[in-house]
């Protein structure tokens, strides 16, 4: 804490907490030892216009393995058919009754309904499964299929907004602004949407990403 003061400018650790804590709501020690969220200013680029001038709302948590149930589909990430046919899935799992079926089964530690990218490019490049699904205790559900999501440390972003272009904009800022300038990597494994209660077609709207890294 002492070398990390002095060298941004601070005279002492005293002075560097006080402002740290102004700026995040948190101390030091708690941000080390992921507790709160903290606010991102990404480095600024250069292109046509300036990003990283809007903060991103994240924390980093660690959770222990779990399950889930649901179904999932392959989709290329090539020309934006991921874009186009991902809505496209959740529209149909809305309409037929599927989301009230996985709700039933959500006694996990995820609450909510989540979207999972599992990339498949080891196998089929630019490629990916996505899954509908929700975190689920008790084994495995008649008419739905299971995926296990391993320990990790995750990075969890606040996604405020309308569905699609809210989470589909959030997935751009993070690997465009927040990767390069955060000092995190993405550690590998499943990626995370969770869809929480209320009305997703609402700009008042609240999900979360969640992204494993290291």
């Amino acid at each position: 804490m002492i070398d990390v003061a002095y060298k941004y400018g601070y005279e002492t650790p005293e002075s560097f907490s006080r402002a740290f804590r102004k700026q995040h709501g948190i101390s030091p020690r708690e941000a080390r030892s992921y507790r709160g969220k903290m606010t991102a200013y990404n480095r600024l680029v250069i292109q046509v216009n300036l990003k990283g001038a809007d903060p991103m709302e994240y924390e980093v948590v660690e959770k222990e393995a779990f399950h889930v149930v649901g179904m999932k589909e392959e989709f290329s990430c090539l020309n934006g058919e991921n874009l186009k046919g991902i809505p496209q899935m959740w529209g149909k799992v809305n309409g037929d009754g599927t989301d009230q079926k996985l709700l039933k089964e959500n006694n996990g530690p995820v609450k909510g309904l989540l979207g999972i990218c599992v990339d498949k490019t080891a196998v089929k490049e630019n490629h990916i499964d996505y899954w509908i699904a929700t975190s689920h205790e008790g084994g495995e559900v008649q008419g739905l299929e299971s995926l296990h999501v391993p320990k990790a440390k995750w990075a969890v972003f606040g996604v405020h907004g309308a569905m699609p272009h809210a989470m589909q904009e959030t997935w751009k800022k993070i690997y465009s602004e927040w990767f390069p300038s955060s000092g995190y990597e993405n550690a590998g494994g499943p990626e995370l949407e969770v869809y929480h209660d209320g009305n997703p077609n609402s700009e008042d709207y609240y999900s979360e990403i969640w992204i494993p890294v290291k």
